[in-house]
Formats: structure tokens, sequence, C-alpha cells
């Protein structure tokens, strides 16, 4: 395989893998303030990503230092283009992470309140932005000839972008739900069952309107056929409406299933839409970035292929076994339910 295209679709790869674990424990996050009516409720939802989100994280700080080392000027034409938006998106991920270890720090209401709150912004404000910058990849951002930066912060919103962000927080939260439903007990897990199930709709929906509209701006702002990314484009979608299904169905571990192939499909169908191009200019289409001039050197590739197929395999095995270690639920006030009984309705949502 061209080494090129194997670091663009590794690149992709640990984007999907982010968008996976990082997705769950964005939705947990989003989720604090509607689900739990106690504060021990509150605590479970936190055990729940305690374990792996910070694990999670690699998998953002892997793909960055993937892109410099590999497509070195897209790296740099990236930060400094998205500039703003990257160093918002530090700020809401370092006020979610400090809301981890200080809200243990003290025990009265308005304190814990405080830590809960900065978590729940961080959670939706990192999801927006995410869901912004990689739209502006496909979309199109203004580069000068030199392949440099020649916009400002307000050129990365647009209606596709902001429907790119909406669409990242709804599919976060709804995979945050079905996260939920299979990692807690009791009436916490029961309220999370009938939080995914009203989410579900409004995820699919507006998800899809995402994709196709991701499929149409790539025809038309970056030369690409409709074929592939449409096929990407069709998964997603198709494993969004089983999600819809199975939550309805009170299929828990089936629909988490399936919102986790939901984030990581809605990433291939980005990066499909991208390739060849990783930064597509506009107005300007000729002063795209592409594997070709924005890679670095081949021995370089050729080091750093060495480096990844010997460490990547490690790095999975570990978190592997970081999962299967907390793979127990937590919490909850009755016995662990089975599936489909613990996301049940309770007898208000019956009547």
């Amino acid at each position: 395989m061209d080494l090129q295209l194997f670091w663009f679709v590794l690149i992709g790869v640990l984007w999907a893998g982010y968008f996976l674990l990082e997705g769950f424990d964005f939705g947990v996050g989003m989720l604090l303030p509607f689900l739990p009516r106690t504060e021990r409720e509150r605590d479970v939802m936190f055990e729940t990503i305690g374990p792996v989100w910070d694990g999670n994280e690699v998998w953002l700080v892997v793909a960055g230092g993937a892109t410099f080392a590999a497509f070195p000027t897209w790296y740099a034409t990236m930060f400094s283009g998205f500039y703003l938006a990257l160093l918002l998106i530090l700020v809401f991920l370092i006020i979610r992470v400090v809301s981890f270890e200080w809200r243990e720090k003290g025990h009265t209401p308005g304190w814990r309140a405080v830590w809960t709150t900065a978590n729940v912004v961080g959670s939706v404000g990192a999801s927006f932005l995410w869901g912004v910058a990689l739209s502006n990849l496909v979309h199109g951002v203004p580069l000068d000839s030199d392949g440099g930066w020649a916009g400002s912060f307000v050129d990365l919103f647009s209606v596709y972008t902001v429907l790119g962000g909406i669409s990242v927080v709804l599919l976060f939260a709804f995979h945050g739900a079905t996260f939920l439903t299979v990692r807690t007990t009791g009436d916490l897990c029961v309220r999370a069952g009938r939080a995914a199930r009203r989410l579900s709709l409004p995820a699919a929906a507006v998800g899809a309107a995402f994709l196709v509209w991701t499929v149409v701006v790539a025809v038309d702002r970056n030369d690409k056929d409709v074929f592939p990314p449409v096929v990407p484009c069709a998964l997603a979608i198709a494993a969004l409406v089983l999600a819809l299904v199975f939550v309805q169905r009170r299929r828990s571990g089936l629909a988490f299933a399936a919102t986790a192939f939901g984030a990581v499909l809605l990433v291939a169908t980005l990066f499909t839409s991208l390739y060849p191009r990783v930064l597509v200019s506009s107005p300007d289409f000729g002063n795209s970035l592409t594997v070709d001039n924005a890679s670095s050197s081949h021995y370089a590739l050729a080091v750093m292929t060495v480096v990844a197929l010997i460490f990547t395999p490690l790095v999975l095995l570990y978190q592997g076994w970081t999962y299967y270690v907390f793979r127990a639920r937590v919490g909850g006030d009755g016995p662990d339910p089975a599936e489909p009984a613990e996301i049940l309705p309770g007898p208000a949502e019956s009547a």
C-alpha cells in the first residue's frame, strides 16, 4: 500500500476510535443534568467513565501526533487556521478534565454542582467544535497559493459546518445514553433507556441529513464522485436507523453497538469524502492540500510505519484489557437487569 494512503487511513482510524470511545464519554457528560435524581446516581454516571476517559483521550493525542509527523503541512495549516477553534476545544477539554478531579475534592452541593456543570459545558462545547472542525476539511477553507491560511475564525462557520457540530452533539448524547444502559443498573438504567429512546429520532434524523449533505459537498466542492463516499454514508444512516429500532425494542447491547458503528462511519464518510485531499481550499480549489503535497518524505513515512505496526497492536491490547477489567455494571438500586428488561419503562412511563 502507498505509504501516504496508509497514513491517511490510519489518521482516519484514529479519529474514528476517538469518536467511538470519547463519544460516549462526552455523551455521559451531556446527560448529567437530566438523568440522575440523587447525588449517588450522579456519582455512578461519573464512575461508568472514570476508569477509561483519560485513556480515550490518547486517541486524540495520537491522531494529532500522526498528522504532525506524516502530513506536516496539513498540520501546520490546520493548526494556524483553526487556532481559535482548537484553543476553545482545548479550554473545554481542560475544564472537563479538571471537573473529574476537583468534583471529588469537596462534598457540599454547591461545589459539586459547579464541577458537574463544568463537565457538561466541556462535553457539549468540545463535541460541537469537533464537528465544526472536521466538517470544514471537506467543505473548504480559504487557503493561499502556498497552502497557508487566508481566512478568519468566522470562515469556519457555515450552515453545513454548524449542522455538523449539532449532529455530533446529538450523536454523542445518543451514544452516551446507550452506553449507560449497558453500564448501569436500577432506576438510572431505566431512565438512560428512556433518554436513548427520546434522543434516537433527532440523532438519526439530523445525522442522516448531515451525512447526505456531506456527500453532496464532496461532489460539489471537492471534485468527488458519489462513489465511494456514498457507501459509508449509507452504512452510517443504516446504523443510526438500527439504533433507533433497537432502543425502541429495549435491546440495549445492540443499540450501543449501532451507535458505536454510527460514530465510526460518520468519520469514515468525512475521510472518504476528503481523499485525496487533506484540506479543501475554497473558493480557490487549486490551492487545496493533498496527500502528495502535504506529506513527509518517503523515508520518514517508512520509519513511522514500522513503529506504528509494532506499537499500535500493543496499545489496542492494553486498552481492550482495560475495558475488559471494568466491564461490570456500576451502581443502581436493584439487581443487575437482564437484557432486554434493563430498560423497560417504569410505571409512570407505561401509564
